[in-house]
């Protein structure tokens, strides 16, 4: 039986506190791991030294869809170097974002598959961003991955597209906005997800958790995220940290 949780999804490297000071919090709040991603070409060394601070904190490696343009020969190589630290668990988080700017959508999905393809040379799980993009997001994954496990991060699609996605065997995160009173469908999913498929997330400092919603999100807090599940399909949080837990560990080889 886990009596801990893991936050799947922290951005670490952007907390204004010192390492320490989030981990002490973390094991306050009953979380004990956590995964930093990666986003840009140059923060990935930094990624890596954070995580290196301490035994349970692990790193992914890979670039942001809207930093696509920054994805040359020279950021590839420097990720295959980076991916032979032991810290180094998944390329991530990669993907499409349609949110902000959909106008280089096809250098998007081409770097999206280049590092699909790099992850599967590598032998490393994809964690991926899908932002107002889940079709290309599906039809990219469906034609380049060939060997990796795949994770959604903070998962945003129907129950119907949560349903193809576990179909294809791939996993599915969910984290703050499963909390926010309006997020209906985020609650059907939460509801609806296979808990084999399942693993938590808070995408720290960001989407905020209630009762924390509109302030600075910590790892700490992927403790409402478990809460608020295990509510919405009524069983034991204890079991649903024990399931979820089981995943992250499964999944990320921790």
């Amino acid at each position: 039986m886990k009596d801990y949780l893991i936050d799947t999804h922290a951005h670490i490297d952007m907390l204004e506190l010192p390492v320490e000071d989030v981990m002490k919090q973390m094991k306050d709040y009953g979380v004990k791991k956590a995964i930093i991603p990666s986003v840009e070409a140059d923060l990935m060394d930094k990624v890596i030294s954070v995580a290196q601070a301490d035994e349970n904190l692990w790193a992914m490696v890979g670039i942001y869809p809207s930093e696509a343009k920054t994805y040359t020969e020279e950021a590839e190589n420097h990720i295959i170097e980076l991916a032979k630290n032991t810290k180094v668990v998944a390329l991530g988080e990669i993907g499409l974002d349609y949110y902000w700017d959909k106008s280089f959508a096809d250098l998007q999905k081409e770097v999206f598959a280049k590092q699909i393809r790099l992850a599967n040379k590598l032998n490393l799980p994809i964690v991926v961003h899908d932002r107002d993009a889940h079709k290309d997001t599906f039809d990219v994954l469906i034609e380049n991955n060939k060997s990796s496990d795949v994770l959604f991060h903070c998962f945003s699609g129907s129950v119907e597209f949560m349903r193809e996605c576990v179909k294809q065997g791939w996993y599915i995160a969910l984290g703050g906005v499963v909390t926010f009173k309006n997020a209906v469908k985020m609650k059907d999913v939460a509801r609806e997800v296979p808990l084999e498929k399942l693993v938590l997330e808070t995408d720290s400092p960001y989407l905020t958790p209630v009762p924390f919603r509109g302030k600075t999100n910590s790892p700490a807090y992927v403790k409402y995220v478990a809460e608020e599940i295990a509510n919405i399909r009524q069983m034991p949080v204890e079991e649903l940290i024990d399931i979820t837990t089981e995943n992250a560990e499964r999944f990320f080889k921790i």
